[in-house]
């Protein structure tokens, strides 16, 4: 990216509550916007933050038009993106709870790595607008820590996770195996498996 780029990427960053704001009320305007993060989402995991977004129209079954009309940059998408990630993500830990603690806080656990794996090129273009410890990344951080948190606090009350460990202990393990570039995904859960039995509770000498 151009520094000419980066300047216009940094001026017109947003918070969560911005990205939040423009959604559309309109039963019809709400359907297309959805379809647009699901096709974005997909295009990007495919071809990355560059793919055209001639292309993530088509795919979304909407003119380049509509597109315009929801996120007139290809920040503004970027943006409801990882955010509409971290929503999903967040959602999930309210059917988890039905789980087992320990099962639950691990389901809840592989989906920050998945998220935090699949998005790592959209999170490299919006730190470049945002910064690293902007309020955008900072308010995603803390939602994602409001779902899991419970889910850590019930597995240490059922005896099963070690009751020393904080969960923002568990997101530094687990942000830092996210970003390594394993050869496939087996060797990414073997590692993540490792992680997780340094979590458990450990039984009483």
């Amino acid at each position: 990216m151009q520094t000419k780029g980066v300047t216009s990427f940094v001026t017109t960053a947003a918070t969560v509550p911005e990205v939040r704001a423009r959604r559309p009320k309109r039963a019809d305007a709400a359907r297309n916007y959805e379809a647009l993060l699901v096709a974005a989402r997909e295009a990007f995991a495919e071809g990355g933050v560059s793919t055209s977004l001639e292309d993530i129209a088509r795919r979304a079954g909407v003119g380049i038009g509509t597109l315009y009309r929801h996120f007139p940059t290809r920040q503004d998408l970027l943006e409801a993106v990882y955010v509409h990630e971290v929503e999903t993500l967040c959602r999930s830990a309210a059917a988890l709870g039905e789980l087992a603690p320990w099962d639950a806080l691990v389901g809840f656990l592989n989906g920050v790595v998945g998220y935090a794996s699949t998005k790592k090129a959209i999170a490299e273009e919006l730190t470049a607008a945002h910064g690293k410890g902007s309020e955008f990344f900072q308010i995603c951080r803390t939602e994602i820590g409001a779902a899991g948190e419970p889910l850590l606090r019930r597995a240490q009350a059922a005896g099963a996770a070690r009751p020393d460990a904080t969960f923002d202990d568990v997101l530094r393990m687990i942000a830092g195996l996210a970003m390594v570039a394993f050869p496939g995904p087996e060797e990414r859960d073997r590692v993540l498996r490792m992680a997780f039995d340094g979590l458990r509770a450990q039984p009483a000498a």
